[in-house]
C-alpha cells in the first residue's frame, strides 16, 4: 500500500509544473525530496511504476481526445458521398482507412482487410486517400480517385496494393490497362482540380484527427494507428457493432 502511494506520489511530482512546486515551502520541498530519495534508493522500481502510471494516463487522455475528435468529424468520416467505399455499402459497421498507395504497411495489411470484407458481409470500408510519401504517392492517389469515374476504384486499389515497384505514370498506365481502365480518360481526370481538392480535404481531416501516419483506421469510437492483423480487425469490428 505504501509502495503504491509512493509511486502515485512520484507520478504526481513528475507532472508538477513550476507554479505548483512553488506552493510548497523550502522546508516542505526538502522533506518531500528526502522521502522520495530514500524510497527510490530502497526500491528503484517505484520510479518505473510512476512513469508507467503517467504513460497510462497519457494514453487514456489521448484516447478520450481521439474519441471526441471522431464524434466531432463523424459526417466527414462516415457520410461523405465523394468517398470510395469497399465491402458492403450498407454494412452495419463502418471502417475508415487512411492510406497512402505507396505505404508498405498498408500493403502488408491489405490481405487481412480483404479477408475481413470477404468473411463479414456487414462491413463497410471507407477509403481516405492521403498521399504523404512523396510525389509518386500524389500521382497514384490522383489516379485512384480518377478511376472512380470509371467504376474501377476497387480493382485499381487492389492492383496498387499488390504493386512492389514505384507507381510512376508508366507503371500506373500498365496496371490500368490490365483491368480495362481507359488511360487517356483517366489521365485527363487526374488533372481535374476536384481530384486535388478531394485529397486536400482528406489531409485536413487526417490532421484534425491527429493521424500520425498510414495506415490509420477509425472503427466505431476507436482509432488504430499502424498495420493491424485480422484477429484485431475482427475484435475492433465486434466492439463497434456492440456499441451500435
Amino acid at each position: 500500500m505504501i509502495r503504491t502511494l509512493l509511486a502515485g506520489g512520484a507520478a504526481v511530482l513528475l507532472s508538477l509544473g513550476p507554479a505548483t512546486a512553488a506552493e510548497f515551502t523550502a522546508a516542505q520541498r526538502s522533506e518531500i525530496v528526502a522521502i522520495l530519495r530514500d524510497a527510490l534508493r530502497s526500491d528503484p522500481s517505484i520510479l518505473r511504476d510512476a512513469v508507467t502510471a503517467m504513460q497510462q494516463a497519457e494514453r487514456s487522455d489521448q484516447a478520450k481526445a481521439q474519441g471526441a475528435a471522431i464524434l466531432a468529424h463523424a459526417d466527414a468520416l462516415l457520410r461523405d458521398p465523394a468517398d470510395p467505399v469497399l465491402g458492403n455499402p450498407r454494412g452495419n459497421v463502418t471502417v475508415v482507412e487512411f492510406f497512402d498507395p505507396r505505404c508498405g504497411y498498408c500493403k502488408i495489411m491489405a490481405p487481412a482487410m480483404a479477408e475481413l470484407l470477404a468473411s463479414d458481409g456487414n462491413v463497410r470500408l471507407v477509403m481516405k486517400d492521403i498521399p504523404v510519401l512523396g510525389p509518386n504517392s500524389v500521382v497514384a492517389s490522383r489516379a485512384l480517385l480518377a478511376a472512380m469515374r470509371q467504376n474501377k476504384y476497387a480493382p485499381f486499389h487492389e492492383a496498387l496494393m499488390r504493386l512492389r515497384t514505384e507507381p510512376t505514370e508508366a507503371v500506373l498506365q500498365a496496371e490500368a490497362g490490365k483491368i480495362g481502365i481507359d488511360w487517356a480518360r483517366l489521365r485527363r481526370d487526374m488533372d481535374d482540380p476536384a481530384i486535388q481538392a478531394r485529397l486536400d480535404t482528406n489531409l485536413r481531416l487526417a490532421q484534425a484527427l491527429s493521424v500520425e501516419g498510414t495506415p490509420a483506421l477509425v472503427i466505431g469510437s476507436e482509432m488504430v494507428q499502424g498495420a493491424t492483423d485480422l484477429p484485431s480487425l475482427r475484435q475492433l469490428v465486434a466492439r463497434a457493432r456492440a456499441e451500435g
